[in-house]
């Protein structure tokens, strides 16, 4: 029999994902997990970009704008969404933003590294 233990992660000590605003909080061979913070950029937005994953995601606090295709809708707490694989999209920070995410598969943007 295999010798499993669970890896538990605290936040403050989760490494650094993609960006600066992303910590990665667990991750498997088939799903990874992270905490999203960010503070809004001065007048700008993220650029048009897919991803070869789907993603579900859940707003703990702040507010963002996630622009897809010709729509856009308003993220606020305790919404949810999930955006499928290679859907191009992007996000408007309008206020310190924090979500979890969940992908799978998991994406090279989430090898922890610190």
């Amino acid at each position: 029999m295999q010798n499993i233990r669970p890896e538990k992660i605290n936040v403050d000590d989760a490494p650094r994902g993609q960006g600066e605003f992303m910590r990665v909080l667990a991750r498997g061979e088939n799903v990874a997990m992270r905490i999203w913070i960010e503070e809004p950029p001065e007048n700008k937005a993220s650029t048009m970009h897919g991803h070869g994953y789907e993603a579900v995601r859940y707003v703990i606090e702040g507010r963002a704008r996630l622009h897809f295709e010709e729509e856009s809708v308003l993220l606020t707490p305790g919404d949810s969404w999930m955006v499928p694989s290679n859907v191009r999209h992007y996000y408007e920070i309008l206020e310190t933003f924090t979500a979890i995410e969940a992908t799978s598969p998991p994406s090279n943007a989430h090898l922890a590294r610190k």
